[in-house]
């Protein structure tokens, strides 16, 4: 199947015209330790035919979810960024709401800038990770996934960043020089917290950005980099959820599934990406 929540949804919700504009991007190019991301937005398309279509107590589905085919991920990474902003753009000019689903997290930068081009108020970025990704540049390749943050921040965008609990001394200057709000890991799982209050300035409309090893890896194990002592499935939707409280969901990614057989994980971050288009 290559339609998102396709056994569910209605002929009327599956349209261009849907509210959701899910755009597949099988993207594997700088990961560092694990592979398989290429696989991901399949998985997480194939998985979603076996969610129901409420969520919480949301059906986001009956304001329509359309899947654009998969992104050409070939060539240099500047012009796959490109192609995936143009299609982030053209959905935000369109009055819709880009949901890209990944592939590595090196994607976010594209998705971001599209977006941030079809708008004309201050963005800024709510971040589910267990890595700050604000590295200048990593193993040479700066459109890399521990460096998408740090491109972004560059950009001007501000970054709210949870879950965090890997991360190196120049993430920790960069954090400090661009301001990044971050609650990490062990503040959150150790306290039990799944609301966390976002500074008064920041940005009134949010792109979320899910990387799925922000979750312990006992929930999600099939990711290219998992690290011990991950945010809980609800606590990790509920800290976007209340931080999207009073903001605007422009656009969103959930990024980083690397299928292992298991169809569990595929369908969690299936989940995933139906919850956060309940939470838009």
């Amino acid at each position: 199947m290559n339609t998102f929540l396709d056994s569910e949804l209605t002929a009327s919700e599956r349209t261009e015209g849907a509210r959701f504009r899910v755009i597949p991007v099988p993207l594997e190019r700088t990961v560092s330790y694990g592979s398989g991301t290429a696989k991901g937005p399949g998985a997480i398309i194939e998985a979603s035919n076996e969610l129901e279509r409420i969520t919480g107590h949301a059906e986001p589905c009956v304001e329509g979810i359309f899947t654009e085919k998969p992104l050409d991920c070939t060539g240099p990474m500047p012009d796959v960024m490109a192609r995936l902003a143009q299609r982030t753009e053209a959905a935000v000019r369109a009055g819709k709401v880009p949901v890209t689903l990944g592939g590595e997290h090196s994607l976010s930068y594209g998705a971001v800038m599209g977006v941030a081009r079809a708008l004309t108020q201050p963005i800024g970025i709510v971040q589910i990770d267990a890595h700050a990704d604000l590295r200048n540049a990593y193993q040479g390749e700066k459109h890399s996934h521990a460096s998408v943050m740090h491109l972004l921040a560059e950009e001007g965008f501000r970054l709210a960043q949870f879950g965090v609990r890997a991360f190196s001394a120049e993430e920790a200057q960069s954090r400090l020089k661009n301001r990044v709000f971050n609650v990490d890991a062990e503040e959150l799982v150790t306290g039990s917290i799944h609301a966390i209050d976002l500074p008064e300035d920041f940005p009134k409309l949010v792109y979320v950005s899910f990387d799925v090893d922000g979750l312990d890896p006992s929930l999600m194990p099939a990711t290219g980099t998992p690290v011990p002592g991950g945010l809980g499935y609800y606590q990790a939707l509920r800290l976007v959820e209340h931080a999207l409280k009073g903001r605007t969901c422009v656009g969103f990614d959930v990024v980083e599934l690397a299928p292992d057989g298991n169809a569990a994980w595929d369908f969690t971050a299936a989940q995933i990406v139906y919850r956060l288009m309940a939470a838009c």
